[in-house]
């Protein structure tokens, strides 16, 4: 029996490994794991929570109060609870620097989609067309994700830019606001269709609206971005704990995948580990390598093979990522009404709006704020603590962020490589970034654009609080060892086949040649499985 050996185990590396167990092969996951806490009180709702905890500002804050904001910083609106930290430990292997560009890393159990916030949005023919494989490859894929992970959502107006998959699950209840800005998108439709090239609708979204396979459906207790209580909100590490249901799956925690060694005739033979906290070196073999530890982890183990091939350091040239913009806005129709804390707490609504000069998608999902942390909200009002508060207070029923997402593309100045220590040959990730020379016209004219549509909704956009994210934020990364028709070093077949090395894989991000403006995760998935299934 064919032995595959995966590195990863985020959203690409359990449907890949998923797809090759279910067709009978050997599987090896190598990870370093840090694992999820068990989920406090899990049958309570967010309020009751904050009543029931004995200890609740160290749930919410941190022991060491890691979860505060403090005034001056240029921290996000809604941040990570203290109980999501474990997502983003790095062990002491791994080194990096950073220019233009604030990544985030994972090392835990499911990887960085442990913190999604659960959109899917399957890349259409149009948003495939740099890709040397058209939209047809997919659709079966797409399918297959869909009916593993459970999908809800509708066919409305934004199914002229997200593609309709089968096992559509039915809509989650929307709360109040979203509700009232979908009734006040359809009494605006028309103008907003045909003045600003804007439609908007229901979210797809990876949360269970009815019971499956162990997963129960959403309860609507809000607490979402703490991390779901019940399984109905999709992470990759629900469909690890299925891989391990499988006796030809093995799966090894606490291991730091460092780089690969090739044999005489340039097939790669073993991979070289080490156990997390320990500097004792072990190689593991294998007939079959695959990379799925995320783009910029992937990229370090192929940058770390090639230097102890040849010594040399080379770079890894059109790393992209989505530049987001958080427009902030008050709904005026609910100035003054309570808040409903129990209800679903990411985004419910959608938008697409389509470049009057570039004919490009831009992509943007409607949170309403319910259950996120309130100070740094209430500071980055321009006004006094007492004043903000009270009108926080006054208008929380009414907020809501618009996170707007653009596409990117590969360009030579954005690239990784490494750098050696001289004293301990060890290396550390470089990472280089450049936005493009256009894009601050490109964006003010769309957020012009999304503020005329919030004011038609009946909202308004606080001045001053537009928040423009930090490349690298979106953690949407991908480009750096492209899918090419034409065999190159450092690229991939449309199969994620190294042109390098023959028996290595790539399943993640580092193969996509283009990356539109929709969260990728979904697609990654989807080519996870299309690759796994077609090329095994």
């Amino acid at each position: 029996m064919t032995k595959v050996l995966i590195v990863g185990s985020g959203a690409s590396g359990v449907h890949f490994a998923l797809t090759l167990l279910q067709k009978g092969y050997q599987v090896i996951m190598l990870d370093v794991g840090r694992e999820r806490p068990d989920p406090v009180n899990p049958e309570d709702s967010f309020n009751d929570l904050k009543n029931n905890l004995s200890d609740p500002v160290n749930y919410f804050l941190g022991e060491n109060y890691e979860a505060v904001v403090y005034p001056g910083s240029t921290g996000e609106y809604y941040g990570f609870p203290p109980n999501k930290q474990y997502i983003f430990d790095t062990p002491e292997q791994f080194e990096w620097k950073a220019t233009g560009f604030a990544p985030l890393f994972s090392f835990a159990r499911g990887g960085l989609a442990e913190t999604w916030t659960g959109g899917v949005y399957p890349l259409n023919a149009e948003e495939l067309r740099d890709f040397p494989f058209d939209y047809s490859e997919l659709t079966h894929y797409y399918n297959e994700i869909s009916k593993r992970i459970g999908i809800s959502g509708t066919i409305d107006d934004l199914a002229r830019f997200y593609p309709v998959h089968d096992y559509l699950l039915d809509p989650l209840r929307l709360d109040n606001q979203s509700s009232i800005l979908l009734e006040a998108y359809q009494r605006h439709r028309n103008y907003l269709n045909t003045e600003l090239n804007c439609y908007l609708g229901r979210s797809r979204v990876a949360t269970l609206t009815g019971e499956r396979e162990g997963r129960k459906a959403c309860s609507y207790c809000g607490r979402c971005l703490w991390g779901c209580p019940s399984g109905a909100f999709y992470t990759p590490s629900i469909t690890l704990r299925e891989c391990f249901s499988f006796s030809n799956f093995k799966y090894y925690p606490n291991i730091y995948a460092n780089y690969f060694k090739t044999n005489r005739h340039g097939r790669l033979e073993s991979i070289v580990v080490e156990s997390t906290g320990m500097k004792k070196h072990e190689e593991i073999q294998a007939d079959t390598f695959v990379l799925a530890a995320g783009t910029l982890s992937s990229s370090k183990i192929m940058l770390d093979s090639i230097h102890r091939e040849n010594g040399g350091n080379i770079k890894l040239t059109g790393l992209m990522d989505n530049r987001q913009i958080l427009i902030p806005f008050i709904n005026l129709n609910l100035v003054g009404h309570q808040y409903d804390a129990e209800s679903y707490q990411y985004h419910q609504l959608a938008m697409g709006i389509v470049g009057e000069d570039t004919g490009k998608y831009y992509h943007a999902l409607i949170t309403t704020l319910k259950t996120a942390l309130v100070h740094p909200i209430v500071q980055n009002i321009p006004l006094d603590l007492r004043t903000a508060l009270n009108i926080f207070r006054n208008v929380r029923a009414g907020l809501g962020v618009v996170n707007l997402n653009f596409d990117d593309h590969r360009r030579e100045t954005n690239y990784v490589t490494l750098e050696t220590d001289k004293n301990t040959g060890e290396t550390r990730l470089l990472i280089n970034y450049l936005p493009p020379e256009n894009e601050s016209a490109v964006l003010k004219r769309t957020v012009k654009t999304v503020k005329k549509v919030l004011r038609k909704l009946g909202c308004i956009v606080p001045p001053f609080m537009m928040h423009l994210r930090p490349m690298g934020a979106s953690v949407h990364y991908a480009g750096t060892i492209p899918m090419s028709e034409h065999p190159a070093p450092l690229t991939t077949s449309k199969y994620g086949q190294s042109h390098d090395y023959e028996n290595l894989y790539f399943a993640d991000g580092s193969t996509f040649p283009a990356l539109p403006a929709k969260n990728l995760t979904f697609a990654l998935m989807a080519n996870a499985a299309r690759i796994a299934d077609r090329q095994f």
